[in-house]
């Protein structure tokens, strides 16, 4: 999907960026000032060296030693690109398995010429990308971990073959269809075979 929008090193926004890198680090609680917790952000920055995927994530490629020396404005700063990297990569997810759910759905009941082909048209629409988007923003933000849950729930009924008939129901009509087939619990036979 193509954007407009100009992107840094790391492939987030800049706008956001300016942004998130403006919003001051300490939220204001009961009238006084509580800061993020540096020791914990540092230690997720080093988790994310050591998966190797600190350039995509945050633009910059950073070793274990580089991180132990950032300042706390710095450790910040590649935190909050790592959450919008994470937030823009689980938005992008749920909205392509949501669109291939619902076109292969479609499919099952309308004769669509090319499934594949409407999934990618419905994808690279601005107005449907964008407010499914901020959908799944609202939800990740309502529902926190559950949208793992709804996540894996579309990707397995992406791979499910609407137009297959279950197991246990081919077996049965396979049965009635042809007399010499028997059906013994889950197990089938035709009779006179050994």
């Amino acid at each position: 999907m193509a954007s407009q929008v100009t992107a840094d090193e790391g492939g987030i926004p800049a706008e956001i960026m300016n942004i998130l890198e403006a919003e001051p680090g300490a939220v204001p609680v009961a009238g006084l000032t509580a800061g993020p917790d540096i020791p914990a952000l540092r230690e997720q920055l080093a988790i994310l060296v050591s998966t190797g995927k600190a350039k995509e994530a945050i633009g910059v490629q950073l070793t274990h030693e580089q991180v132990k020396r950032l300042s706390d404005k710095d450790v910040e700063k590649y935190n909050k690109r790592y959450e919008s990297y994470i937030a823009g990569k689980t938005t992008e997810t749920l909205i392509t398995s949501f669109l291939m759910v619902a076109t292969k759905a479609a499919g099952s009941v309308l004769p669509i010429k090319n499934v594949e082909a409407l999934q990618n048209e419905l994808q690279s629409d601005y107005i449907i990308t964008n407010e499914l988007s901020a959908l799944a923003g609202n939800l990740a933000l309502k529902c926190g971990k559950l949208l793992a849950l709804a996540s894996a729930a579309l990707i397995t009924t992406k791979h499910i073959d609407f137009s297959a008939r279950p197991f246990g129901v081919t077996q049965y009509m396979d049965a009635e269809q042809n007399p010499g087939i028997s059906v013994i619990g889950e197990h089938s036979s035709v009779i006179g075979e050994h």
